[in-house]
């Protein structure tokens, strides 16, 4: 019997897939647990239908984040924080503070778990930052720490 994988089945195959099994194996365990349907055209149209409108949704999103890397990395974030003696801070500037800093001048909402920094920025000056915005899309952020009067 066809069946129409909805869930992935270890040793059988993976969602969305179609293959041949045994009619007792799939009524009474992957029909009846919900793991596939049965194949048939209704099921095979529909399943074409669902992943089209995926592929659409994978091409959104990654125009989406190429449009926000392209905007990311005209600005350039101000952040002032209290220093001492050659530029070096008093503490540090973590990415939280960076996203937070972006979106209260800019409206954009970015996870601080999306910025590569290896450590927090320790002095004055420009730093730049690797956003992670897609797995094929990394944008620059630039951020200017400067003196707090």
């Amino acid at each position: 019997m066809k069946v129409i994988f909805l869930k992935d089945v270890k040793g059988k195959g993976k969602k969305g897939e179609i293959k041949n099994v045994a009619d007792g194996y799939a009524h009474n365990f992957l029909i009846k647990n919900n793991f596939a349907i049965e194949a048939n055209q209704a099921t095979i149209s529909a399943l074409d239908g669902q992943k089209r409108k995926e592929d659409q949704h994978v091409e959104q999103v990654l125009e989406d984040a190429k449009k926000l890397k392209e905007d990311l990395e005209q600005l350039t974030v101000e952040i002032s924080a209290k220093s001492g003696e050659k530029g070096r801070l008093f503490g540090s500037i973590s990415t939280k503070q960076v996203a937070e800093q972006l979106h209260k001048t800019t409206g954009i909402k970015l996870d601080k778990r999306k910025m590569e920094l290896e450590d927090a920025i320790r002095g004055l000056g420009f730093t730049n930052i690797p956003v992670k915005l897609h797995q094929d899309v990394t944008a620059t952020l630039k951020v200017h720490v400067t003196e707090e009067t």
